[in-house]
């Protein structure tokens, strides 16, 4: 059925007339809150929740919408619709395209995008890398995270690996765990970094601002970034540096943390911005400037060393040239994966 339309809300499309709870007020309950009486009433549902059901018009008394805050007279009659939440909606498919880079029977490698949130949490219920995944294959239903064992940043583009089995999950997380497998990104920073340095600093929750992380918190996990300077750049008198890190650890906002504790704040980024020049203003680029172009791993099942390059969306070819770059500062496919061979039997 579909609820009045009323000023507090807006119209709600409902299943069954039979699918509401129904509630009967004491009239020693006179002078009580709705919200409240709704919570002692309705235990098995978050305070949170049901709120959220009285806002959106789907609890009525007396047949009639109201808010949170209104104080019952005793004796009304409630009706309260359970509403679907988002997060119930979180695992479902979607046919969102997705660029794979390569895929057999045991793992999947893609080249995400920016703007695309990779694992469904508040504020981003839909539209994400799992959901994608989902649709495109099934099978992963079956398998913890659909498979995802390492993330990127909404708005950080690059390679991903995802298992396509059991075994491969738990071989590519034991991997992780043992820092064995290769990650490596492009960063743009505002600075003049140097040619070459390691940052070791724990990253952790801001103590003071729980939407962003900080490096050396006390109550943060060791975290390990190397880097080195590929190309310089000036813009308008400010320097520029193009850097190349490498993750030992892969904890939240690594890169863009540890970076700017050194004062090499990337470019665009929205959120730490520290040391960041006037000039930036002028820089038409709305993200953080990183992407992850190279990615290499033991193969779950094969046991060989596999390796993939990617370089960076349009969006970052596009901003070299306000960068005072071109493209000949980014590293050469043949390079990279012969320094990965190198590496790996040195």
């Amino acid at each position: 059925m579909a609820l009045p339309q009323t000023p507090e809300s807006n119209p709600i499309d409902y299943i069954d007339d039979e699918d509401f709870i129904s509630l009967e007020i004491p009239l020693e309950m006179a002078g009580e809150r709705l919200d409240k009486v709704l919570a002692g009433s309705l235990p098995d549902y978050s305070r949170n929740r049901l709120k959220a059901w009285v806002e959106a018009g789907a609890v009525m008394v007396d047949g009639k919408v109201t808010k949170a805050r209104y104080l019952l007279r005793g004796g009304e009659s409630i009706k309260v619709f359970p509403q679907e939440m988002p997060e119930q909606f979180a695992f479902s498919p979607e046919n969102i395209p997705l660029d794979v880079v390569y895929e057999d029977e045991d793992i999947i490698v893609v080249n995400k995008p920016p703007g695309l949130v990779v694992h469904p949490a508040a504020g981003n219920w839909s539209g994400t890398l799992l959901n994608g995944l989902l649709f495109h294959y099934p099978e992963l239903k079956m398998l913890p995270r659909a498979g995802i064992v390492h993330r990127l940043d909404k708005d950080t583009s690059g390679l991903m690996v995802v298992a396509r089995t059991s075994q491969a999950q738990t071989s590519l997380v034991r991997q992780l765990q043992d820092r064995t497998v290769g990650r490596r990104y492009l960063a743009w920073v505002w600075g003049d970094a140097p040619s070459q340095g390691k940052v070791l600093a724990s990253v952790g929750r801001d103590q003071r601002d729980r939407l962003k992380m900080a490096a050396g918190s006390p109550q943060g996990k060791p975290a390990a970034t190397l880097f080195r300077r590929l190309s310089k750049g000036l813009v308008k008198g400010s320097p520029v540096t193009l850097l190349e890190c490498r993750l030992e650890t892969g904890r939240t906002h690594q890169i863009r943390v540890h970076l700017e504790s050194l004062g090499f704040p990337l470019v665009g980024d929205p959120v730490y911005r520290k040391k960041t020049p006037g000039v930036a203003k002028d820089i038409q680029f709305s993200r953080q400037a990183l992407h992850a172009f190279a990615l290499s791993l033991q193969h779950p099942v094969k046991n060989e060393l596999m390796t993939w390059f990617r370089l960076p969306p349009q969006d970052i070819l596009d901003l070299l040239p306000q960068l005072e770059m071109d493209d000949e500062v980014l590293p050469k496919e043949a390079v990279v994966l012969a320094s990965i061979q190198n590496e790996s039997q040195a």
